[in-house]
């Protein structure tokens, strides 16, 4: 299949629904490193990756996720919202946590450096499905978390969580879902 083609038919699977595995540590390795090869003006590599996976899953989950929602989401949560929240990450084999760490003060723009962890983000979906795993880019509330930012290395007040991408096993369901419009997002400029 052509890039093109791959790219016109890759799709998401909601972690919820992401069918068991996970690559591999040689195969992970080579999805990190296509995902490292995206726009970084001014070579700053303005962005870290926190690999979570195995039994970590289970520990950040009870560790830093179940404190950090009742503490900063929901005080008043049941034991049952508690529960899911700390199982979060186990919805996937691995989970990536990318971060975006611009240089600041720097001449090229914070938001910039921003849009360079972006395409991070995206790298590694795109690599991990040209491999046939099943993905999902996540924020949810864990991304603006003070205390999730925090246990993942978050140090200054610009430092982000760019997105969590859940990486499962191998996808069989090829499933879509209603795309834009073209015509609706797409117009040309023309002059006068």
């Amino acid at each position: 299949m052509s890039t093109l083609s791959f790219l016109q038919t890759r799709r998401s699977v909601k972690a919820a629904d992401m069918p068991h595995g996970r690559p591999d540590a040689a195969t992970l390795q080579q999805i990190l490193a296509a995902g490292l090869r995206v726009p970084d003006h001014g070579k700053l590599a303005p962005w870290r990756i926190v690999v979570i996976e195995g039994e970590a899953r289970a520990a950040f989950g009870r560790d830093v996720l179940r404190p950090a929602f009742e503490k900063n989401q929901r005080a008043d949560a049941p034991e049952s919202t508690l529960a899911l929240e700390a199982g979060r990450f186990e919805r996937a084999g691995v989970v990536l946590a990318v971060l975006s760490t611009p240089t600041v003060p720097h001449k090229i723009p914070v938001w910039e450096q921003h849009l360079s962890a972006g395409a991070v983000c995206q790298n590694i979906v795109i690599a991990a499905q040209s491999e046939g795993y099943a993905t999902q880019w996540l924020t949810e509330w864990t991304a603006f978390d003070p205390d999730v930012k925090a246990a993942l290395g978050c140090n200054s007040q610009d430092d982000q969580i760019a997105g969590f991408i859940y990486v499962g096993g191998k996808l069989t369901n090829t499933d879509d879902r209603p795309r834009p419009d073209y015509d609706a997002v797409v117009s040309h400029w023309s002059a006068g």
